[in-house]
Order: structure tokens, then sequence, then C-alpha cells
């Protein structure tokens, strides 16, 4: 038995434009934020390195997007990290952040420049103040995909995030 409906191409009627009023779990990540106390630590070759950053934020709504009757509402992101005091991109990451009212599955998508896109996804209620998100590679949903060096020299197994 599907999950999914026969008819998988009729779109939902009278769909609410208002991203924010439907944003459910998400609704409270809208807007710009920034945090000056991040720690990352990073591989090296002889041993783990811990590097202070300086990260910006920005979720965007978006408009109501259908997948025949799938409704999703969502934020567009755009996050953008530097060490303190330089100009210089330390990390940079876009994607969306997606919520599907008739199902409570929340998706996370994201997209880094140096090779590597993974799909999250996770459920939560509409007013649910926290959740977790998995990705794991090797799957072709909710997965993670990495070019060939990465994949080589720095794979990524799994992914979780936890709001």
């Amino acid at each position: 038995m599907s999950d999914f409906p026969d008819d998988i191409y009729t779109e939902p009627a009278n769909v609410d434009v208002d991203t924010l009023a439907n944003l459910g779990p998400l609704r409270a990540m809208a807007g710009v934020w920034q945090g000056v106390r991040g720690l990352d630590v990073k591989p090296k070759a002889d041993g783990p390195r811990k590097q202070a950053f300086i990260e910006r934020i920005e979720l965007q709504p978006i408009d109501p997007q259908t997948n025949g009757p799938q409704l999703l509402y969502g934020l567009r992101y755009h996050t953008h990290i530097t060490k303190p005091g330089q100009v210089k991109t330390y990390h940079d990451q876009v994607g969306y952040w997606l919520w599907e009212p008739a199902t409570g599955c929340v998706i996370h998508t994201l997209t880094i420049p140096r090779g590597q896109t993974a799909m999250a996804s996770g459920t939560a209620a509409a007013d649910a103040k926290a959740f977790e998100l998995v990705a794991t590679q090797g799957l072709s949903t909710w997965g993670i995909c990495s070019a060939r060096f990465l994949e080589y020299a720095f794979k990524t197994t799994a992914f979780t995030i936890k709001v």
C-alpha cells in the first residue's frame, strides 16, 4: 500500500499564500540571525584544529510550492561564515527549509560550494519547538551526495541537525 494518492497530478485548491502563517515549526526561524561565538573543529593531518567563526543566516519566506497534491511552505536560506576580523568566506551554504502541513514532514536541503549537497528530513507537529532531521549517504531520498574528492578524502556518511 502506498502513502501517496492515486491522483498525483491534481494540485490543491484554495492554497493560502500567507507563507509565514503556514510554516508550522519553521515559523520562528524566519528572519536574519547572527552568531559571534561559533566554533568549528576540522580535520587536519596533525590532528583536529579548532577555529572560531562568525555566522550570519538569512531565512526568507518563499511562495507555497506544489508537487501535484503535495503542498509545501518554506524558507530559502543563505548561511555565510567568516573568521573573526576577516571578510573572506570561511563557509557558505544555501538551501531550503520546507514544511509539509499534511504529513508533518520537515525537509532541510543544503548545498556547499565544495561539491556537496544533502537533503534531510524528519517529522514535527505544527507547534513543535524542537525537532531533528537526518540524511544518510547512499539513499535516494533524504540522502547525501558528494563530489569525488570529498567522497574519497572526507566522506560524509550521515548528517543530523537538531533544531
